[in-house]
């Protein structure tokens, strides 16, 4: 018989590591007091309280649900949402204008936690969402395209990427980055094999056909109207990424790649030709000191990662304030000031761990669907984590997008814990143990007893029917008085002179 390797539950490991990950977010906030104020804060025993119920609602979700789910995942999440709150606490004690936006981001983790568990509690199979390809794909352009509805968009320090509804306004982008990612999986499962095929081949490299490009020139220009119109050059770079990586990994071609590069790196010349916003990214990446009022920001958050050195000066010691967005776009120069280079890279290594165990499980997964979407969703963490860091750090010019689970953001919260909630039902549903066909029962005749069929107990097989043949002769039942028709007939056969 064949034997099943299957993965351990590990929820026991989920829970230890929960605990642990909501101690080290509340271990910041209690060590910013204690350096600024040499006391406790007043409001610790309600920050306890509300962490470690969130921590608890979801842990037992997760244990009913999904039990197989990857244990690491969700205290990798919970950290970084501790470590981001008490951030943006700390810069509410220097703030004098917005003094409450911890709490505030709080209650958004509360309501994406809430959205979270609906998710698992009612998404029993993530493959249902391979039926909608092009509804999904629909749905995820509009979303992008939403702020430029005249009326409806709005612009933010020089982004057009919100839009307004009442006193609330929302990032679709946030949103879009998942629902595409579900329509680039479904529709690369059902097109790899044509998208697969070679066309020409130039320098050892096979390129694709010409009729198979059309999928990746709509994005490219949806990715170059984004960079134009709502001038954000990391909500382009993420969305056209995202589809070449996904690409590469259905087709396993390199020409993809190449090819995605080359055009991405034409519209972004083109776009530092034509346009000026364009050209203030590039000139703050490449010499920001050129124009000191125009890069203000980009130079303090330099100078605030300096000042931290490795290993930064401390909660709440440092001036991380002098940063303008120091919540939002620039949440992770606060972090390398106070915990210092040190700090930066173990938060950049948390983001690299989600994003190992999501490769992992698309390695792991059974079906092409599981795999495209898990290595997606996987892509969409690395790509806005390496876009958002590589602009604070000058790595990359700089961009507009948030940093996971850490800036303050109401629609990048939700949107980020959707995206988990969906990793967390994949996960389960590659690491459960496969049902095994029941096999078919041996015959064993050792142990049977023998048993005697007497020969006579059969009756006999009838005979042919008697057929009269020309010189036969013989009687009948009504030949004769005295003969019935019970007795049997006598039948005589002559056999000719040359047969004995």
């Amino acid at each position: 018989m064949s034997e099943v390797v299957g993965y351990r539950r590990r929820r026991g490991v989920e829970a230890f590591m929960l605990i642990f990950a909501i101690g080290l977010g509340l271990g910041a906030y209690v060590l910013t007091h204690l350096n600024r104020d040499a006391e406790l804060p007043a409001q610790w025993p309600w920050a306890v309280a509300v962490l470690a119920a969130i921590g608890l609602v979801l842990h037992l979700v997760v244990r009913w649900r999904l039990p197989y789910a990857d244990p690491l995942i969700l205290p990798l999440v919970m950290l970084l949402n501790g470590l981001g709150l008490a951030m943006i606490h700390r810069l509410d004690l220097d703030d004098g204008q917005a003094r409450h936006s911890a709490e505030l981001q709080l209650m958004w983790l509360v309501i994406a936690a809430v959205v979270c568990c609906l998710l698992i509690t009612f998404l029993r199979d993530y493959r249902v969402l391979h039926r909608y390809t092009y509804t999904m794909f629909l749905a995820g352009m509009a979303l992008l395209m939403l702020p430029l509805v005249p009326g409806l968009g709005l612009e933010k320090n020089g982004a057009r990427i919100w839009i307004h509804l009442g006193p609330y306004s929302f990032q679709p982008a946030e949103l879009a980055k998942l629902v595409l990612s579900i329509a680039f999986a479904s529709y690369l499962v059902d097109k790899r094999e044509v998208l697969a095929l070679a066309g020409g081949r130039v320098l050892g490299i096979d390129l694709p056909r010409p009729r198979d490009l059309g999928p990746i020139l709509v994005m490219w220009l949806a990715s170059l109207a984004v960079l134009i119109f709502q001038k954000d050059l990391g909500t382009s770079l993420l969305f056209f990424g995202l589809f070449v990586m996904m690409l590469y990994v259905a087709t396993e071609k390199p020409s993809w790649p190449i090819l995605g590069t080359a055009l991405f790196a034409t519209g972004a010349y083109l776009g530092y030709l034509f346009f000026g916003h364009v050209q203030v990214r590039v000139s703050s990446w490449l010499d920001p000191f050129s124009d000191y009022d125009q890069n203000y920001q980009v130079i303090n958050a330099q100078f605030g990662i300096a000042f931290g050195g490795a290993f930064g000066t401390g909660w709440g010691l440092g001036r991380p304030n002098l940063t303008p967005l120091a919540k939002t776009d620039f949440i992770a120069a606060a972090i390398g000031e106070e915990l210092g280079v040190a700090g930066l890279l173990a938060v950049m290594l948390l983001y690299g761990l989600i994003v190992a165990r999501a490769l992992r499980a698309s390695l792991v997964a059974r079906e092409p669907f599981g795999k495209l979407l898990a290595a997606g969703l996987a892509f969409v963490f690395a790509i806005q984590v390496f876009a958002i860091l590589g602009g604070v750090t000058r790595l990359l010019p700089l961009t507009g997008l948030t940093t996971p689970f850490m800036s303050q953001g109401g629609s990048s919260l939700i949107a980020n814990w959707v995206t988990i909630g969906l990793l967390l039902i994949l996960t389960h549903q590659v690491r459960r143990p496969v049902a095994e066909l029941a096999a078919e029962p041996q015959q064993w005749l050792a142990a049977e007893t023998t048993q005697l069929i007497p020969v006579g107990a059969a009756a006999p097989r009838p005979g042919p029917a008697p057929v009269e043949a020309p010189g036969v002769r013989g009687t009948s039942p009504a030949s004769g008085p005295g003969e019935t028709g019970d007795e049997p007939t006598e039948v005589v056969r002559q056999l000719p002179e040359d047969r004995t």
